[in-house]
């Protein structure tokens, strides 16, 4: 008797284990692609370069996306959220000569990076969350301009000429080392757990994912669209400010022009990672395999000695594949027309 109630026990225990084990690969729907050829990619760089797996490539990789990582967490809420963001390159530059600035008038070094956190916050919320909140005005346009005149300010502001910094603080946020590891790889893990909190435990979250199914639903559900909008963009504001810190701490001063590929990059990478163009549907771990993806493909380019415009040529061809898998996967999605009150997307 007894030993049929343990067999009994092991079946039931065999089912819930298989039962989580779908639902875990389940989850994985919307990146599994991009998880797939980020495994296929490593394979084939750790055959093709003997280097490529050594502990300070690895680092190298891990580091060198620090600043593209933290951008792409603030541009996916403002993409699941229905928008798109084109001004993160230059918010980045403008935060990072106004934290050689605030340096320069004598201010401490970690007051500093707090106020530069809050001034990209700011930025983001004015210049592009009132504006589609608010007023309603396209987002390609809006952060298009907005990527267009902060550049403009960025060069009245620092004369065209870089702006060298010094300062223990900064030093601390984007070169210094924890446990042998550089301190920007523990930032990068503590925003994605922050993040990832937010997108599925926080009614936030959940506004952002109904914002960007149905901005009519979520109206209709009593969601405050015009707040959700100005939120994203701040926060996708204060997130380029964060990497505008490490940045200016790399290389020990700020910049007088943006990287405006910096953005594209975000987006190719979000939408690699599963979040719809459109909105509604994504998330923040299949962005970061899709920066991730990013990063890899740069360094095994760069270990192969392969020209700059190349990689810039490849990086295109991915952003438009990018592009054309979206349009392919949510088309159907496109067509319909959800009710008032219907599930806006689901996390990843």
């Amino acid at each position: 008797m007894s030993t049929t109630v343990q067999r009994i026990e092991n079946i039931r225990d065999d089912s819930e284990t298989s039962g989580i084990l779908r639902q875990v690969w389940q989850s994985t729907r919307l990146f599994r692609p991009v998880l797939i050829l980020l495994v296929l990619l490593v394979v084939f760089m750790s055959v093709y370069q003997e280097n490529f797996l050594n502990r300070t490539n690895l680092v190298n990789i891990a580091t060198s996306v620090a600043v593209l990582w933290l951008v792409t967490l603030g541009a996916t809420l403002v993409q699941i959220s229905g928008g798109i963001d084109l001004s993160s390159g230059a918010v980045v530059a403008l935060c990072g000569v106004f934290l050689a600035t605030t340096l320069d008038n004598g201010m401490p070094g970690a007051v500093a990076i707090v106020l530069t956190v809050v001034f990209g916050a700011v930025v983001g919320a004015v210049a592009n969350g009132i504006m589609v909140g608010v007023f309603g005005l396209n987002v390609f346009v809006v952060t298009l301009a907005s990527m267009t005149a902060l550049t403009g300010v960025v060069s009245l502001w620092s004369g065209t000429n870089a702006q060298f910094v010094q300062s223990d603080a900064v030093d601390l946020v984007a070169i210094d080392k924890f446990f042998g590891l550089p301190t920007p790889i523990f930032i990068m893990i503590a925003a994605l757990v922050v993040f990832s909190f937010v997108q599925n435990r926080t009614y936030f979250g959940r506004d952002v994912y109904a914002v960007g199914g149905s901005m009519t639903a979520a109206k209709l559900s009593g969601i405050r669209t015009s707040r959700t909008h100005i939120t994203v963009y701040a926060v996708a504001g204060g997130m380029a400010a964060l990497a505008a810190v490490i940045a200016v701490g790399r290389i020990g001063a700020s910049t007088p022009s943006p990287d405006n590929t910096l953005p594209l990059n975000a987006v190719a990478a979000i939408l690699i990672g599963g979040t719809a163009l459109a909105g509604g549907v994504g998330g923040v771990g299949g962005s970061m395999l899709g920066v991730l993806f990013i990063g890899v493909l740069q360094n095994g380019l760069s270990l192969s000695d392969v020209p700059t415009f190349w990689q810039q040529i490849i990086t295109g061809v991915i952003l438009l594949a990018a592009v054309l898998a979206d349009h392919v996967q949510w088309r159907p999605r496109r067509r319909s027309v959800a009710p008032p009150g219907a599930h806006a997307g689901h996390p990843a």
